[in-house]
């Protein structure tokens, strides 16, 4: 039996994301290339990993096993890469994120962290951004994780590591549900559950005035989760980030995504720091990390030379 670093890869992001095109953006390739590359996995395992359906792709129980190893794998790889070639880091790390950050972003990776650098302690604080922005100009914390597009203080620097596509949510069924786009005129006719966290009905308030149209808002929360309800409730529609998305709500209804027509901001997620501070040891340590993470691109360039 063979697969590839490349198609594990494929397939997680598809597995997060539920659909091909969806997962082909995020890993910068082709649609075809994605589905050829997982065909070829499922033929050489011998089993099935999604079932096709009209929504997206959804695992089957075979994949769910599979995904468990699969992301085994990839902490075993990002562990191998990480090795430490003398002597093991040792130190702490004061980190700042956003509510959206902490929620759907970060616990990941400082799991992985954690993995690679047992003796790295990381102390995490949820604040909004301009909190995060003062706490780190007075010393209060080394690094940031938050919505870098909403920073505007020279005095500190940021590094965007993932653009996250933000998109129409609307329940199963829904008129608009099976349009390829939908605009933001058609948008405007329909009740609308609008996302307050992070700033997020800042950067709304921007595109639905560029557009000179007023949006139905019916819902104004900081929480994804009443808006990912209220939505799959058949109560209205929402436009949010990729990375928020979840197909399913807590009461078990089912939540689809179409492409907005017009060109709307991604939200941007990346590094803050304050700018002419020497990074210490641990800092470069979690910067390169993130870096090696979604700026670095081993698999991307392989994929892109097909």
């Amino acid at each position: 039996m063979h697969f590839s670093l490349r198609q594990i890869r494929y397939f997680v992001t598809i597995a997060e994301l539920g659909q091909v095109s969806r997962a082909a953006e995020q890993l910068h390739v082709t649609q075809s290339a994605v589905t050829l590359s997982i065909r070829d996995l499922e033929n050489h395992l011998g089993y099935a990993l999604f079932q096709r359906e009209s929504h997206g792709m959804v695992l089957t129980d075979d994949g769910r096993q599979f995904l468990i190893h699969a992301r085994s794998i990839e902490s075993a790889v990002d562990a191998a890469r990480n090795l430490p070639r003398h002597t093991e880091t040792e130190g702490s790390l004061m980190l700042a994120a956003t509510s959206t950050v902490i929620g759907y972003f970060l616990p990941e990776h400082v799991h992985r962290l954690s993995s690679l650098h047992p003796r790295l302690q990381i102390t995490m604080r949820e604040l909004d951004r301009a909190q995060i922005e003062a706490g780190l100009l007075d010393h209060q914390f080394d690094l940031a994780v938050l919505v870098t597009s909403n920073v505007r203080n020279p005095a500190i620097h940021t590094q965007t590591l993932v653009e996250s596509r933000r998109r129409l949510w609307l329940a199963t069924g829904h008129r608009l549900a099976n349009q390829e786009t939908v605009s933001l005129a058609e948008i405007a006719r329909e009740p609308l559950m609008m996302l307050n966290a992070d700033e997020a009905a800042l950067a709304a308030q921007r595109y639905w005035n560029q557009s000179g149209l007023t949006p139905d808002i019916r819902l104004q929360s900081s929480s994804i989760e009443a808006i990912r309800s209220m939505v799959g409730n058949g109560m209205g529609v929402a436009i949010a980030s990729d990375m928020q998305y979840r197909p399913w709500t807590l009461e078990g209804n089912r939540v689809e995504t179409v492409a907005v027509h017009e060109p709307i901001p991604p939200m941007s997620v990346g590094l803050a720091w304050r700018a002419g501070a020497p990074p210490s040891a641990v800092m470069q340590i979690v910067q390169a990390y993130f870096r090696q993470r979604y700026l670095d691109p081993p698999i991307r360039s392989k994929a892109t030379r097909r």
